[in-house]
Order: structure tokens, then C-alpha cells, then sequence
């Protein structure tokens, strides 16, 4: 019996997937070495590839373009795909948990939840909280910007789901009064911060990748690298949860588990990325809605596809925030921003975004 039309489809969209996924691969690691190449000492992509292919320690190279390449350029275009990976997986993952395309940790407070726990170390690791900064020393600030985005991410979904729905203008609302009530809290504590503290809460509030170091990378990457191969557990039951609470229940779904994975995975994405570059916005809600409109909602690929084009997104972000205004930088948050509030009101303009998937 030859194979039905159903069939026939469901294998064009795994195809589709497929080729979706290893382009958006290709484009990132592009973007990874049009990264490194851009900057005062412009280098081409091919030098770019050469120095990387030779290792640190060539001598084949002037040492000057070894250091701008491996010390200074490449850690922070890992961490510019990590941040993006983090910031669109956390997006996706929002979405399919509220089951409604508005969804992202920077809309609903959520980022603004994981800034304020990152200002209050920042202000408050000098004196109140100097014995915890000493005790858990590098880990110190991603700790305390993911307790922020956790506790944000329980209230909002406290106050936003009932009975299984969520309300749409619930949880903007709520997502509005999060963020109003951290960005004063924020405020109180810049009140209380010396002239360092201040220009480092500055950082944090217009978010930026210039501080990037390899020590940063050593401390925040392995809890990304966790959280992006965590997330693929989720798949089965995010899908599941489209039809509803109760019937994922009756497919045999543990449904309070699942929320109570995927809130930690959010808090978690959100947290490391806000303690590594500052509040980012919009990455979570452009690139998730972006894919799920080309490759479909089965995330077992929107997953990891959103972690790809978040990735790819915060890398030619980066790009841009380095050629706009060069030979200054253009803080990246403006940049996120700038693509990404347009797309938020386009969304909220089609009548679409408010009936589910």
C-alpha cells in the first residue's frame, strides 16, 4: 500500500525541519567568525579561520592577532551565541508553557526579576551581602540574577494561570507590574550605590558583551551548555500541553512536573544570561514565533531551533552594535530592542497571536 498523503506531509515538514536546523547551525558558526573579524583591527573571515585552525599559540601569526582573535574576540562571541541560545530558548519554552506566542522572560518581568537579583549583588556584595559573595565567589551574581528570575516567573504564572488557562491580559499586566516594581527597587539601590556600582548597574540595565572575558566563560558556560541539552526533555510534554491541562493529564502527562521543570529551565536560561550581559529584550519572543511560523510547534525542532536562531540573532546583534556607531559601541540591548519592539506590536495587532497556536 503506498504511503498517504498524511504521511507524505509529515515527512516534508521533517524535511523542512531538518534543513532548517543545519542552516541555522551553518549561519551561526559564520556569524561566529564574522564576529571575531569585526572590530578597530578589522580581520577577513579567512585570516579568521586560519588563526583559529592554528591554535593560541602559532607563531605563524603576529601576536597581536592571536590576542585579538582567541583572547579578547572569541570569548565574547561564544558567550553572544550562548546569551542568544538562552534568551530565545527561554522564550520558547515560556510559550509552550502558557500556550500563547506573548510569552518571553523580558516582556513579562521575568529579565527584570533576574536584573534586580544581579544590581542587588552588585550593590549590596560590598557590604550586606559580602559574606554569601565570598562564599560562592564567581557564582555569586548568575545565583542571585536566577533567583530573581525564578521568583519573578512563579509570580507571573501564580497570577496569570487558573485552572489551567492563562489569561493573556493577566499576564501582560502582571508582566508590567513585575517589571515596574524591580525597576524600583533597581532604583532605590542605584540611589544607594557608589560611582562604580552605578556604572556597573548601567551596564546591567542597557545590556552589553563587552566585559566578556574567558573567566566568564568558564563560570556561566557549563550551566548554558546543561540547560540547552536539558531542554529537549521537555519536548513531549510541551506539546502535550497545546490541548490543555487536563488533557495532557489524561495522556498520561505529569503536567505539575513539567511546569515545575520548565519554570526552572526559564529561571535558569534567563538568569545566567542576565548575569553575563544585562537585561536583553526580545530575542525570547522574535525568534520562537519567527520559527514556529516556518518549521511548525513540535519542539522537539523548535527547540533547538530557537536556541540556533537565538544564537545567530544576538551574533549579527553584536555585529551591528559594533559597526553602527563605530569606533564606539552601541549597547546590544538597543539593538534587540530596536528589531524587536516593532515585532511585539505587529503581534498584537494581529488578531492571531490571541487565539493560541
Amino acid at each position: 500500500m503506498p504511503p498517504s498523503p498524511a504521511a507524505h506531509a509529515a515527512g516534508d515538514r521533517s524535511l523542512l525541519q531538518g534543513l532548517a536546523l543545519a542552516a541555522l547551525a551553518a549561519a551561526v558558526l559564520a556569524a561566529v567568525v564574522l564576529a571575531i573579524g569585526v572590530g578597530p583591527s578589522a580581520l577577513s573571515p579567512a585570516r579568521v579561520v586560519d588563526i583559529l585552525l592554528a591554535g593560541p599559540h602559532s607563531t605563524a601569526f603576529p601576536i597581536g592577532d592571536l590576542v585579538i582573535v582567541w583572547q579578547i574576540r572569541l570569548p565574547r562571541a561564544i558567550m553572544a551565541a550562548l546569551i542568544g541560545a538562552m534568551l530565545a530558548l527561554g522564550g520558547a519554552v515560556m510559550q509552550g508553557l502558557f500556550r500563547n506566542p506573548l510569552a518571553d522572560p523580558a516582556i513579562l518581568g521575568v529579565s527584570a526579576g533576574a536584573a534586580l537579583g544581579a544590581v542587588s549583588m552588585i550593590v549590596l556584595g560590598g557590604g550586606v551581602l559580602a559574606p554569601l559573595m565570598v562564599l560562592l565567589d564567581g557564582y555569586s551574581l548568575p545565583l542571585a540574577a536566577f533567583l530573581g528570575a525564578l521568583t519573578a516567573t512563579l509570580i507571573l504564572y501564580a497570577i496569570a494561570t487558573r485552572e489551567g488557562a492563562t489569561s493573556v491580559a493577566t499576564m501582560l499586566l502582571a508582566g508590567v507590574a513585575l517589571a515596574a516594581f524591580a525597576a524600583a527597587i533597581m532604583g532605590y539601590l542605584v540611589f544607594l550605590s557608589d560611582d562604580t556600582q552605578l556604572r556597573d548597574v548601567t551596564f546591567w540595565n542597557l545590556g552589553g558583551l563587552g566585559g566578556v572575558t574567558w573567566q566568564k566563560v568558564w563560570v556561566s558556560a557549563p550551566i548554558m551548555v546543561l540547560i540547552l541539552l536539558a531542554a529537549p526533555l521537555l519536548s513531549r510534554g510541551l506539546d502535550a500541553l497545546v490541548l490543555g491541562e487536563a488533557e495532557a493529564f489524561h495522556l498520561g502527562l505529569k503536567v505539575e512536573q513539567l511546569k515545575r521543570l520548565a519554570i526552572l529551565l526559564v529561571a535558569a536560561a534567563t538568569g545566567v544570561a542576565v548575569a553575563v550581559a544585562g537585561t536583553i529584550g526580545f530575542v525570547g519572543i522574535v525568534v520562537p514565533h519567527l520559527l514556529r511560523l516556518g518549521i511548525g510547534a513540535e519542539h522537539r525542532f523548535l527547540l533547538p531551533a530557537s536556541a540556533l536562531g537565538g544564537a545567530l540573532l544576538l551574533l549579527v546583534a553584536d555585529i551591528g552594535a559594533r559597526l553602527l556607531v563605530a569606533p564606539a559601541e552601541l549597547p546590544i540591548g538597543i539593538i534587540t530592542a530596536a528589531i524587536g519592539a516593532p515585532f511585539f506590536l505587529w503581534l498584537l495587532v494581529r488578531r492571531r497571536a490571541f487565539d493560541g497556536f
